[in-house]
């Protein structure tokens, strides 16, 4: 059985025997229409060494060829356009389950109810704090 450890944002499998087989960056993709908060979150994520991609809308991150790549998905859910709640129902009809962090600014219970409902590693409030996104993306990835 392999196990998946977390050295700041390296990914190391390790198999039966304990010895390291490789190391890999996690690879986050990051859906948010705000150009701004995209760049903050980019930024932060990079500096933690994740590999980022940038997305501006669900429809160019489905378009990019890279949803079998990511390992975590970080999405607004009140996008324009495919919302961040149908991206994740897209990526799971398509066989794709990739762990999802909903972010958004306007949290009220149909959100939470629909993010719980599609199957959210994590909800985050904006603003929200580093701390818990790097947390969250730690679980993302565990569950992986």
């Amino acid at each position: 059985m392999t196990g998946c450890y977390f050295f700041d944002s390296l990914c190391c499998d390790v198999g039966r025997s304990g010895e390291s087989m490789h190391v890999q960056p996690i690879q986050v993709a990051i859906v948010e229409d705000d150009p701004g908060l995209l760049r903050a979150l980019t930024r932060l994520l990079r500096v933690h060494g994740f590999h980022v991609g940038e997305f501006t809308s669900a429809e160019s991150f489905l378009a990019s060829g890279t949803t079998d790549t990511v390992n975590c998905l970080l999405v607004d859910i009140h996008l324009g356009g495919l919302s961040g709640i149908e991206l994740r129902r897209t990526m799971i009809a398509s066989m794709r389950p990739v762990p999802t962090i909903f972010m958004t600014a306007v949290d009220d219970q149909e959100s939470r109810s629909q993010a719980s409902e599609a199957g959210c590693t994590a909800y985050l409030v904006k603003p929200f704090h580093a701390r818990d996104l790097m947390r969250a993306i730690r679980r993302a990835c565990d569950t992986r």
